[in-house]
């Protein structure tokens, strides 16, 4: 999964990056105008770091990775991608179907793995490369980068949502945080102290991350038997889709959603969450960095609701694989430099600097970040990675999420017969038979 909304870009940091590139190729044109060997610039698209500290020096996140990165042998500039993971694959799509070489290195999102793998945009790795590019890694993580079996992309940071949570407000609403909670008691927890209960509620793929997660909480799958292509079986139309449906319509009807639900985001989220009717909140895992020092010891977290209580919640999962460009004229160099971006001290740098976590498990237990994160925050993503529940790995994904969008979209429209509406929708849209 991409960034949130929140993290902004750095356009000053990317033009000294590109300008240091830019030096890089110069001083590589003169070697070779002398006679030398050319050096080569490998260009990596990456997607939106947050804003450093204010009293950090040097490059950072991506942008550190990349001059870490940079060898004798070659050099690695970045351009930075938007901020929306849907326009980041719109953007990259439209190179690569027109053969663009420039691409070296791409960040991409899970989600598009298939589709990306499936159009033949994504260099082929060896089996050793595979093995050795997967060896330690968080379950959920190498999943998320396998397409037919084949590991396609290489896993580099992890995100996974968490329930945050004012510990005061949990504790004048009598909710015990120690054990697990479900959807209905936070709803009611919020109305009962005058809070809100904060999500991603926007027209766009992560409210629909939101309804996955809830499915999948139930028991079901929005579409299963993907190998089937656009002959899979659409599971909205289900006991599952009903409780997720029950829980928006809940949260949509109450005082416990935002003013602005139907266009919330992830940055939304957070600026409620902290005001004055913060109550709780999901969203990803960056939030601990962002808030343990302005809430303190009034921030809690916990695992992500449940859908049904007594069933134990799938929370979302996403993060960041890098991928190999199929037209690239550097895929040796491209491969060692993923290598190095993906290496278990890029990964607890790059966690510590910006709260993406690592797809490393012995990253976990590395001093830098047992020092910054609370042992329960460290073992609760790494939990939650383990255990949450992907979107589903498919080519059509892009179609699936504008399919229920058109139908769980805004949630005061949802109602008990949205399931089985949009199931009906979605079914004539694989088959060709609606437009999205």
């Amino acid at each position: 999964m991409a960034p949130s909304a929140a993290r902004r870009s750095s356009r000053s940091r990317r033009t000294r990056v590109a300008a240091a590139a830019a030096l890089a190729v110069l001083s590589s044109t003169l070697v070779a105008c002398g006679g030398g060997s050319e050096k080569p610039v490998l260009t990596w698209y990456i997607n939106p770091d947050p804003d450093p500290p204010p009293d950090f020096e040097g490059a950072f996140g991506l942008e550190g990775i990349a001059e870490r990165c940079s060898t004798d042998a070659y050099d690695i500039q970045t351009e930075q991608l938007p901020t929306a993971a849907t326009e980041q694959r719109i953007q990259l799509m439209r190179r690569l179907a027109a053969n663009d070489s420039s691409i070296d290195l791409m960040s991409i999102d899970p989600i598009f793995t298939a589709e990306f793998s499936e159009a033949g945009y994504l260099a082929e790795l060896s089996e050793s490369d595979q093995e050795e590019l997967s060896e330690g890694k968080v379950e959920g993580a190498v999943d998320a980068a396998t397409w037919k079996d084949q590991l396609v992309v290489a896993p580099q940071w992890l995100n996974t949502q968490l329930l945050w949570y004012r510990k005061s407000v949990a504790e004048k609403a009598g909710l015990d945080m120690t054990k697990p909670v479900t959807w209905e008691q936070i709803i009611d927890a919020a109305e009962e102290t005058g809070t809100k209960v904060s999500i991603q509620g926007n027209k766009y793929e992560g409210y629909v991350v939101l309804v996955n997660a809830l499915i999948q909480g139930a028991g079901g799958a929005i579409v299963s038997e993907l190998e089937k292509g656009e002959e899979m079986e659409v599971g909205l139309d289900s006991e599952a889709g009903d409780a997720a449906a029950a829980v928006i319509e809940k949260l949509a009807g109450s005082s416990a959603a935002d003013p602005d639900l139907p266009v919330s985001n992830e940055g939304t989220a957070e600026a409620s969450f902290s005001g004055d009717t913060g109550g709780f909140m999901t969203n990803w895992t960056y939030i601990y960095l962002g808030y343990a020092e302005t809430l303190k010891d009034d921030l809690g977290w916990a695992r992500y609701p449940q859908t049904v209580e007594g069933q134990e919640s799938k929370p979302p999962t996403g993060g960041i694989n890098i991928g190999i460009g199929a037209f690239s004229e550097n895929k040796e160099e491209s491969l060692e430099a993923t290598k190095c971006i993906t290496s278990l001290e890029n990964q607890v740098t790059y966690a510590s600097e910006t709260g993406g976590m690592p797809t490393l498990e012995e990253a976990y237990d590395a001093k830098e970040l047992t020092e910054l994160y609370p042992s329960e925050v460290l073992a609760l993503f790494r939990e939650s990675g383990n255990e949450g529940g992907p979107r589903p790995t498919t080519e059509y994904w892009a179609t699936i999420v504008n399919a229920v969008l058109s139908r769980w979209h805004p949630q005061d429209a949802v109602t008990e017969e949205t399931p089985s509406e949009s199931a009906s929708f979605l079914e004539r849209v694989l088959n060709g038979d609606s437009l999205v």
